[in-house]
């Protein structure tokens, strides 16, 4: 480390002193300060400058460099968030109408199901709007409170999901292992707890992980190499130590990640142990149809993410996680309503029903 040097005279103690003083060089230039000048005059000075660079840790803006060195890349990417952006929105919130509206509904897994497309609205709406705009224009930044925002909600969102996905996994576990409890094992009493639990969960995680990173200094790197403002990226912007920030990360990373993930592979061993214990080909074609849809989103979910938040840093290239982000918080949001919908006859019946309602009223 190298040192800025900085003489004194002497006049009367304790005041004035002829030593060298080794300074850091985040003070600057060299100063030679004359013998009128007191100890407590410079000290006054060092203070003011060791706020200044402390200031000047927290910007007014990053730059998002995205898709910077494949430019060609913008424009496709711009029309394609243009268009799975609101179909996201639309099919999700059309999930949570007819969850809500339709008393056939009106039963544990779609109240779960709610949860999750309001999830992945809130997710998708995170990110996608800035994304737009840089992408549409030739200002690639975002404001410092703006990619506080997004920090906070796209990792709360995320963390609560992980959550969600393993709920949605045991409420199926029980209907098709524990058919005849399923009503009490999976009461309303129940399933409101379980959800409070999981929001509460995501948000604790989510906040204090993301409070943590914004704590690193970045020591006026403001470019993020990324499409959005994520806890990984700032990680590796930052400066300083940052060991304990990772360590969090993964200890965050096994609770919220890899413990429902393990439950949700459990509750799946057990559902396909009772499936193949099913002697008829309808019994298992429907068993398996029931299932199939959550275990597409898991895998849509958990895959990407794994891949990011797990995967060493060292194997990890320039614009994987861009597009790992891309999947997991843009395509999979867009998917889930289609893939809930398509596979279930009640969901089909029940848009068909508010459709045909919407358009006889007018």
């Amino acid at each position: 480390m190298s040192f800025h040097i900085i003489y004194f005279g002497y006049i009367h103690p304790p005041y004035y002193f002829s030593y060298l003083l080794l300074l850091p060089p985040e003070f600057g230039d060299c100063y030679f300060y004359s013998c009128e000048e007191s100890y407590w005059n410079l000290m006054g000075k060092m203070n003011q400058r060791r706020m200044a660079v402390t200031n000047e840790s927290h910007p007014k803006e990053f730059i998002l460099l995205g898709f910077a060195d494949h430019p060609w890349l913008e424009l496709p990417l711009f029309v394609t968030l243009l268009i799975t952006y609101p179909m996201a929105l639309m099919g999700n919130i059309a999930i949570i109408l007819v969850s809500t509206l339709d008393p056939r509904l009106h039963s544990p897994m779609y109240f779960f199901l709610t949860n999750l497309s309001f999830l992945d609205m809130c997710y998708t709406t995170s990110i996608v709007p800035q994304m737009l705009f840089n992408l549409g224009s030739s200002r690639k930044t975002i404001s410092y409170i703006g990619c506080v925002v997004q920090l906070y909600v796209f990792h709360i969102m995320g963390g609560t999901e992980c959550l969600l996905l393993a709920i949605m996994s045991f409420d199926r576990y029980v209907a098709i292992c524990r058919p005849l409890h399923y009503t009490v094992i999976m009461s309303q009493r129940v399933c409101i707890l379980s959800v409070s639990i999981m929001w509460l969960t995501g948000v604790i995680f989510g906040f204090s992980e993301a409070t943590l990173t914004l704590q690193l200094p970045l020591c006026g790197t403001y470019k993020l190499d990324h499409l959005l403002c994520e806890i990984p990226v700032l990680i590796k912007t930052a400066c300083g130590e940052k060991e304990s920030n990772e360590l969090a990360l993964s200890v965050v990373c096994i609770f919220i990640l890899i413990v429902p993930l393990c439950l949700i592979l459990a509750s799946y061993v057990n559902i396909g142990c009772a499936v193949l214990r099913i002697k008829s080909s309808e019994g298992r074609r429907k068993a398996f149809g029931t299932c199939s849809s959550h275990l597409i989103v898991v895998s849509l979910f958990y895959g990407p993410g794994m891949s990011m938040y797990l995967q060493p840093s060292s194997s990890i290239t320039r614009d994987q996680p861009k597009f790992m982000a891309l999947f997991y918080a843009v395509i999979t949001p867009t998917l889930n309503p289609f893939i809930y919908t398509l596979r279930n006859k009640d969901v089909k019946g029940a848009l068909k029903k508010l459709l045909r309602n919407i358009f006889s009223s007018k």
